[in-house]
């Protein structure tokens, strides 16, 4: 179990991390909250000796995808629809990096998250089809596929 410490020099390192990716996944910044705290509890909870970096930032990743499957599975965010989510979006300085990020956010969930993943956080393309329990050839279909999706949705506008 960890101590106080180690939990708290770790939370600092991978909150930020864990959160873009529960938003990424769920697109709402309360729920991505929610799904970021609840990854950080089983964290506190866990018994799990990490080997290294690699095995708890992985971990850490699985845990708040799992975390984000049960939260898009709830039955009330099925029934309630999204408040105008203009206001918790951030704001871009560059027009050009906005029109991105809306882009990215209006794919579908099985292109947005392993863009994020490959692209953001650096994983390879084998670690993300291990961490969404894909193929690494079906990993990179969706980043091309992606990529492509993007191309024409930016050189619409």
């Amino acid at each position: 179990m960890l101590t106080e410490q180690e939990f708290h020099q770790i939370a600092d390192r991978h909150l930020d991390m864990v959160y873009r990716l529960a938003l990424n996944w769920l697109r709402s910044p309360a729920d991505a909250e929610d799904a970021a705290q609840n990854a950080m509890l089983r964290l506190w909870q866990t018994n799990t000796q990490f080997q290294g970096e690699d095995h708890l930032k992985h971990w850490l990743v699985r845990v708040t995808i799992n975390e984000c499957k049960r939260i898009a599975l709830h039955p009330w965010r099925r029934r309630s629809l999204p408040l105008d989510e203009a206001a918790g979006e951030p704001v871009f300085d560059d027009p050009d990096r906005g029109a991105l990020f809306q882009a990215v956010m209006d794919l579908p969930e099985k292109y947005r998250v392993p863009l994020y993943l490959y692209y953001y956080e650096g994983y390879s393309l084998s670690e993300v089809g291990e961490l969404l329990g894909l193929k690494a050839a079906t990993v990179e279909t969706r980043l091309g596929r992606a990529r492509a999706k993007l191309k024409t949705m930016l050189t619409e506008e």
